[in-house]
């Protein structure tokens, strides 16, 4: 494969920058550090390309891209060499190594799965040292953590037990595709499960406007009926329980038929009311539409 070559290539060309005696690496770090010397920089960071490489090499457990790895690894690498102080009397290589794990890990950390998996220095701890430290108390990888289990990692890493139990799950799940399908023998895909079935925002606004003008129209429609033709109305139309026309004809001290005579008038006259209030509100609408246009 090309990738496997342009790596082949890539190792054999970092070999051949020379390792550093002490003295020639404070010359060179002096150098860069006191006069911006890119030639030195170059020289010195070239130098330490195979400390990268070999950093790099111990995180393909986690299945990224190993050419993403060295790339992690020696942007590391550079922050290393723009902070190191040579008059500090430490070698690069043990300043840099720090510079390119954290790079390496934090370059996991992001990538491995598109829900971040740790936010704090114990998280990371626990989220790089968990596979170990199973692997030393001859745990499988597909196994439960038991109590016991997950209480001595806590100890040893000092985390809550409850912490490592959540990040072995989380390292176990994995992410999946919301395009896969929910089974073998369904065609339902995990992304249909995530829509809400529930109205709308968009929809529940204009059903809340919708309600408050039919609201607003029976209130002026009504307000143009009698006393007597708004009490009959509502005695007929809105009660669960309306009363008969016989015991409004008695409370009245009229005829049935003239109660039933009201009832639909007023209904009539309240209707007209509603339709000429919709429809002067669809005329103001249209005209401020044209002033707009």
């Amino acid at each position: 494969m090309q990738i496997d070559n342009t790596l082949s290539q890539y190792f054999a060309d970092i070999s051949e920058f020379p390792m550093l005696a002490i003295e020639v690496e404070q010359d060179l770090a002096t150098r860069w550090r006191e006069n911006g010397d890119e030639r030195a920089v170059e020289q010195l960071v070239g130098s330490h390309l195979r400390l990268a490489a070999k950093t790099a090499r111990g995180y393909l457990g986690y299945g990224l891209p190993l050419d993403d790895l060295l790339a992690a690894g020696n942007v590391g690498l550079m922050q290393a060499a723009q902070r190191f102080d040579p008059a500090r009397g430490f070698r690069f290589a043990t300043y840099a190594v720090w510079w390119i794990r954290a790079a390496i890990q934090e370059h996991v950390m992001r990538n491995l799965s598109i829900v971040r998996m740790g936010t704090t220095s114990s998280q990371k701890k626990l989220f790089f040292n968990l596979r170990r430290l199973k692997a030393e108390m001859s745990v499988l990888d597909g196994k439960e953590l038991d109590g016991d289990v997950a209480a001595e990692i806590a100890r040893t890493l000092g985390v809550q037990e409850r912490e490592v139990v959540a990040m072995d799950q989380r390292l176990k799940a994995g992410d999946r595709s919301l395009n896969a399908t929910v089974g073998l023998d369904s065609e339902e895909q995990f992304q249909d499960l995530l829509v809400d079935p529930s109205m709308d925002q968009e929809s529940r606004v204009g059903d809340d406007e919708e309600f408050a003008n039919r609201r607003a129209f029976l209130v002026s429609a009504l307000a143009k009926l009698s006393d007597r033709e708004r009490h009959i109305l509502g005695e007929r139309r809105l009660q669960e329980d309306p009363p008969t026309l016989a015991d409004l004809s008695e409370e009245y001290g009229i005829s049935r038929e003239r109660i039933r005579q009201i009832e639909v008038r007023a209904f009539e006259k309240l209707q007209a009311a509603m339709l000429e209030a919709a429809a002067d509100v669809a005329n103001h609408s249209e005209k401020a539409l044209e002033v707009v246009n």
